[in-house]
């Protein structure tokens, strides 16, 4: 890879041993409650020459202020602050990795000279294991425990359990033997709220009390949620896939994966989902592992310390949120790679997927729904099918990929609506009236009053002798005094016309609610869609391909299709979508079928729009990410891009051996910027390096406090060897040890196609660009974004950080 064989070539910058200082996210947990405002992010700051009296003082990029010499030995010791970065600020990748090279040669060198420091490179070397193994646990357990407050809350709208109040509806009437087959969900043990209020099961009267406590529960459900987000963690909203994209690339927003944001989410999202609100659980589960992942790392200096190497951990933990949302560990670690990890090396594939075996076996051992599956919906479909099948199927995926392009406009047009008027300024009264208008419409309804897992689990089970479900009320034939219940070409009877209607209502109303859902102040990811197939055995293309008196398609094989299409018009998620829906089914055969409608989804939505929901959601709140499948093809040239513009102020620059400390602390005190470019001279304009605020400010606080001779009239300079002072000057300030000698640099005749791949892959926050040596100006991760947003004929402001 480009990165290997950089760092490899020598982007080695001294010694990063001194960096001790925590890491961003769970230092600033209490602070989860601050607005995210972009506006005075690191990567503008570099050229912006706005003078911000907050951030005189602001540094994004910790690098390494080590020394053995003796005018700043006092750098040899560890320095708080160094390393870290602020809020909404970009790490260096490379840096990062440097920092990680640097740490692993001296645990090398050192682990031959004791058992102890031998002791300490085997936990070092461990401590990747030990840390997915962690996450994986936490996982497992997390999805378990929501899985089973989830059904036991949702089943609580209707009614409760005498006998035991912790058992939902089904586990109460496990053990009553006053059951029948066909009313097998009704026991003395369990009672309706009319029954307990009112004394009544059946009548208007009871009807209506049911009808008012199930809005009650439901309302209550869904305002305890956005109260407790409100209040205690903002971040827990949403999905959180968006954001944890953005972390992976490199983007630091405090708080996001701390221990409050997982304790919140935990619990809000069992809430959100008991409400009844139009929304799954798997989204969040991921944005739960991840947090999972994020804590435990601070047990381990290795990644507390190094912001490239925690989101290793980060990437192995999401394929641990997916393989306990769906029960698919493998479609899991094909999730992080394929939808939201930004680096991906070899070790994090198999982190990844110990991770999510890991997760996977503590879900099992649980047993959250007491069928010994990983979910509700596990479904194994034997019957084979037929070539003539794959034209339904090709039609389910253009549905797909035309709700897909649907739903993500008209949700993001709704939530770009509540984000410019004063209807996002209160999100409580939102999710009540989103909350009122779902319960009101879903009672009646016997398909959306239910869980949506219920639901999936309804229409992906094949009709058999077991089924109680309206869907499989077929007509019986009397064959003398037998019932001939096993004959595939029986008429349907009239449970399965009223099913069909209340299903296609069901479906209408899934659709409009979810793109109202989606998005407001609790926890809240996808609903997946879910097809009903119907066919009878007299039409033409079926008595041309079946066979007489045989099962000639599996309408729950036309749901799990359809509900594949459909998530993945909307995500544009195509292998590990496969996988996922092929973990759920346990069926190899059925591989090309789904290959087929997912394939269809993604050509039809992307001939809409190449984003997926999670990718437009980035764009909408203005994440400064470089998304890998967007394709540059524009023409332009690095110095049409770069800053300062022919009518702008000269770039902020340093010298290498003739400022002073107080010419430096005027150009730092005058200027917002994040790094300055360290020239030779104003007249050469030869670069030498690159500096970091934060890395200066720091060697300039320490100098004075620890170093005897230190003026405001002391020279500065980044070189080698002192310059010829005179005798009575005070004593100079050596910084050379925080200046990066291999700055990254293009020429300004670089096309921005192949600056735009060097960012991408690289992971750089800036780039110097020169010319024949000289130095001409810089180009940052937001220029390139304002630069892509401008060539699609976009307005580069609005949609940068809002």
């Amino acid at each position: 890879m480009e990165s290997e064989q950089l760092f490899h070539r020598g982007y080695y910058r001294n010694s990063y041993n001194s960096i001790t200082s925590a890491s961003s996210d769970e230092e600033l947990l209490d602070g989860a409650g601050g607005i995210m405002d972009f506006h005075t992010s690191e990567d503008d700051n570099l050229l912006d020459g706005d003078v911000s009296s907050g951030t005189n003082y602001t540094m994004t990029n910790g690098g390494n202020i080590n020394s053995s010499t003796h005018l700043l030995d006092f750098l040899d010791e560890p320095i708080p602050g160094v390393g870290t970065y602020d809020d909404f600020h970009t790490i260096d990748w490379v840096r990062e990795k440097c920092k990680d090279r640097e740490r692993h040669r001296k645990i090398n060198s050192k682990k031959k000279e004791s058992a102890w420091e031998f002791t300490k490179s085997l936990y070092d070397a461990w401590s990747g294991w030990l840390v997915v193994t962690l996450t994986g646990l936490a996982s497992g357990a997390l999805a378990g425990l929501i899985d089973i407050a989830a059904d036991w809350m949702n089943d609580l709208k209707e009614g409760i359990c005498l006998s035991a109040l912790w058992f939902n509806h089904e586990q109460c009437c496990w053990g009553s033997n006053e059951t029948t087959f066909e009313e097998r969900d009704k026991c003395p043990q369990w009672k309706s709220w009319a029954e307990l209020i009112l004394g009544q099961a059946e009548g208007p009267g009871s009807y209506i009390m049911n009808y008012i406590m199930y809005i009650y529960w439901a309302l209550a459900f869904a305002f305890l949620a956005v109260c407790l987000v409100k209040v205690f963690a903002p971040y827990a909203c949403g999905s959180g896939i968006p954001e944890i994209k953005t972390i992976l690339s490199g983007f630091i927003i405090r708080g996001y994966l701390g221990k409050w944001t997982l304790m919140i989410k935990t619990i809000t999202l069992v809430l959100a989902v008991a409400s009844g609100l139009s929304l799954g659980k798997e989204g969040p589960l991921v944005h739960v592992a991840c947090c999972c992942g994020n804590i435990f790392s601070y047990l381990f200096p290795k990644y507390s310390k190094n912001e490239a190497k925690k989101r290793e951990v980060l990437s192995a933990a999401s394929a641990a949120g997916v393989s306990v949302a769906f029960g698919a560990p493998i479609g899991g670690v094909l999730f992080s790679l394929e939808e939201v990890s930004y680096y991906f090396p070899l070790k994090t594939l198999w982190r990844s997927f110990f991770a999510a075996l890991v997760a996977a076996f503590v879900l099992r051992s649980i047993n959250p729904f007491g069928n010994s599956r990983l979910v509700l919906f596990y479904v194994e479909y034997h019957t084979p099918w037929y070539l003539f099948e794959l034209i339904p199927f090709i039609l389910l995926g253009v549905f797909g990929g035309l709700w897909g392009a649907f739903f993500i406009r008209t949700n993001i047009a709704w939530c770009r609506r509540r984000k410019s008027t004063r209807f996002g300024k209160y999100p409580v009264l939102e999710v009540i009236a989103v909350a009122a208008i779902t319960a009101v419409v879903a009672f009646p309804n016997p398909y959306t009053r239910q869980n949506t897992s219920e639901l999936i689990k309804e229409l992906f089970t094949d009709c058999g002798p077991l089924e109680s479900s309206a869907l499989c009320q077929y007509h019986n034939e009397m064959n003398g005094s037998k019932v001939v219940d096993d004959v595939p070409d029986r008429p349907a009877g009239p449970g399965v016309y009223s099913a069909m209607w209340q299903l296609s209502l069901a479906l209408i109303f899934k659709i409009i609610m979810t793109i109202f859902t989606f998005g407001i102040k609790v926890p809240s990811g996808l609903f997946i869609p879910s097809m009903l197939a119907y066919y009878h055995h007299d039409w033409f293309v079926f008595k041309e391909w079946c066979e007489v008196g045989a099962d000639c398609i599996t309408p729950g094989l036309y749901a799990m299709v359809g509900a594949a299409a459909c998530l993945g018009g909307v995500t544009r998620m195509t292998v590990s979508l496969v996988v996922i829906v092929f973990e759920l089914t346990g069926g190899l055969e059925y591989i090309v079928p789904l290959m087929a409608a997912i394939m269809t989804s993604k050509w039809v939505g992307d001939a809409f729009g190449r984003e997926g929901i999670y990718e437009a959601h980035i764009r909408l709140n203005g994440y400064p990410f470089l998304d890998a499948k967007e394709e540059f093809t524009h023409t332009t040239l690095a110095s049409e891009v770069m800053r300062p513009r022919r009518n702008e102020s000269p770039l902020a620059v340093l010298t290498q051996d003739s400022m002073t400390v107080e010419e430096l602390e005027a150009v730092i005190n005058e200027t917002s910027y994040n790094g300055f470019p360290v020239i030779v001279s104003k007249e050469s304009q030869r670069l030498v390096g690159f500096a970091l605020r934060r890395d200066i400010t720091i060697a300039l606080e320490n100098a004075r406090r620890k170093q005897e001779g230190i003026m405001r009239t002391s020279r500065v300079y980044f070189t080698q060897h002192a310059p010829s002072l005179p005798a009575d000057s005070p004593r100079p300030l050596k910084l050379r040890s925080i200046l990066d000698m291999s700055p990254f640099t293009v020429t300004d005749h670089t096309p921005m196609e192949i600056v735009v791949d060097i960012f991408r892959k690289l992971g750089l926050r800036q780039c110097l660009v020169t010319h024949n040596g000289r130095l001409l100006g810089v180009i940052t991760k937001k220029d390139i974004l304002r630069h892509m947003a401008q060539m699609a004929n976009l307005d580069p402001e609005s949609i940068m950080f809002n």
